[in-house]
């Protein structure tokens, strides 16, 4: 994957650390990249002397001066950053300058309300190539000069240790860590009182899951919504509206605008669900040698379609339901699986769960499946199953039933941001079920 992405962004030097080096030079042969432009960063250094480290080469300034490029930040590229890809290869999103720097500004001024950028402390937690890292929060936190504690990946006992020591007062993370926090036993040893707010985005989080963490350390979890093509917040609640305005992912940040419309373009109504639009400063360029995609991705007046399906509440909350390319299509109609997860998740016995589409061959028509992950201690059983099954059916119509059934699994796939691949785990169903098996994620 590091290979096809270095060849695809035609990169001409890679950085990395010492633990990561030998897959580093592996992708750096492929790509064609000199071994000699494989640098290191971090604490280690190439005992064999074939890797520089940055600093040696940042020492050659005495006697080297480095060119000044001029840059047009409307134009020229800041980052090229990959999509995670959950419905097929990764795409180069290209952002300019401009993109982030706006989003910098738009992100810590809706935050200001509730942070004291002077005092707070932050845990970095999220990966820094994924956009929700980098731009909230590396970029936010550098721009505000408020203190961050950064963990090497992320380890929920690590976590807790360190916002116990530091005193972390702010997290932003995503709902796999929110889901931890409400229900994980080791969370119990540590003192969270210094938490006084979570943000949570880059994947849908259920109202149960809010609720539980509110339960349990009387702590607020606010949303926000975002795309790495919008550098990426385009919404975002404030602190004081998470309880009136639970599963909102908020309102739009300074200088976006958005719209909700039909599948023919048709801007529909406050409270009507449709694909949702945005336009504004934070908005990228197009994919990288993708003309084919940029075409179908803006429209002609220069919106940004996100392929999320959501709608605006009277008061300009927004609420997305699902992905255009995930919703499951039952007899005609459309079934979101993230309300469905949302719902499930509120069960004392689920610790996780994926909801898909596997084909029905005797109704010929996609239908609902669970695989679902039970709590430490849970007996799985086919009775628990049928449980399940009948504990939604009682709570949602008739199209959004578990008609597929439910299966239990170890561990849903995820990417390292926290959101669900469901390619990964349609896959799955394909090798086990067989090539029979039919669904459109």
């Amino acid at each position: 994957e590091l290979a096809r992405q270095l060849l695809d962004s035609k990169a001409a030097a890679l950085l990395t650390q010492k633990p990561f080096l030998k897959t580093a030079v592996q992708a750096a042969k492929k790509a064609k990249i000199p071994l000699e432009k494989v640098i290191l960063m971090g604490d280690g250094r190439d005992e064999t002397g074939k890797h520089k480290h940055w600093t040696e080469i940042t020492a050659q300034g005495a006697w080297f001066q480095p060119k000044r490029t001029v840059l047009d930040p409307k134009k020229d590229l800041a980052y090229l950053v990959y999509s995670s890809g959950t419905t097929g290869l990764p795409k180069g999103v290209m952002l300019t300058h401009s993109n982030v720097v706006s989003n910098a500004y738009q992100t810590s001024r809706l935050d200001a309300k509730a942070l004291n950028w002077d005092s707070d402390r932050h845990l970095g937690v999220l990966p820094f190539f994924h956009i929700y890292g980098l731009s909230v929060i590396m970029n936010v936190t550098m721009h505000t000069g408020s203190q961050m504690v950064v963990l090497p990946k992320f380890d929920l006992e690590k976590a807790c240790k360190l916002i116990e020591k530091h005193s972390i007062t702010f997290l932003y993370v995503a709902p796999p860590i929110v889901l931890a926090l409400g229900k994980h036993p080791v969370v119990d040893k540590y003192d969270m009182k210094s938490i006084r707010w979570i943000n949570s985005g880059a994947a849908p989080l259920g109202v149960d899951l809010v609720e539980a963490v509110w339960k349990r350390l009387s702590i607020g979890v606010k949303q926000g919504y975002g795309l790495s093509e919008t550098s990426p917040v385009t919404h975002s609640q404030l602190t004081d509206e998470w309880w009136k305005f639970q599963g909102s992912v908020g309102r739009l940040v300074p200088l976006v605008e958005a719209k909700i419309v039909d599948e023919n373009g048709k801007e529909l109504p406050r409270g009507e669900a449709g694909e949702i639009l945005v336009r504004g400063p934070n908005v990228f360029h197009g994919y990288w040698n993708r003309p084919d995609l940029n075409k179908d991705t803006f429209t002609e007046d220069g919106w940004y379609r996100t392929g999320d399906v959501g709608y605006a509440c009277k008061r300009g909350h927004f609420y997305i339901t699902d992905r255009m390319k995930e919703l499951i299509k039952y007899k005609g109609f459309q079934v979101p699986p993230a309300e469905l997860e949302a719902k499930l998740l509120g069960r004392e016995d689920i610790n996780d769960v994926c909801v898909v589409g596997v084909w029905d061959n005797e109704q010929h028509t996609e239908v609902p499946r669970a695989y679902v992950v039970v709590r430490p201690g849970v007996q799985e059983s086919d009775e628990l199953k049928q449980d399940i099954i009948n504990w939604l059916g009682e709570r949602v119509g008739p199209p959004k039933r578990l008609r597929g059934g439910v299966r239990f699994i170890k561990e849903i796939p995820k990417s390292q941001a926290g959101k669900i691949l469901r390619r990964v785990l349609k896959d799955q169903i394909k090798k086990e079920e067989g090539l029979g098996t039919r669904a459109k994620l």
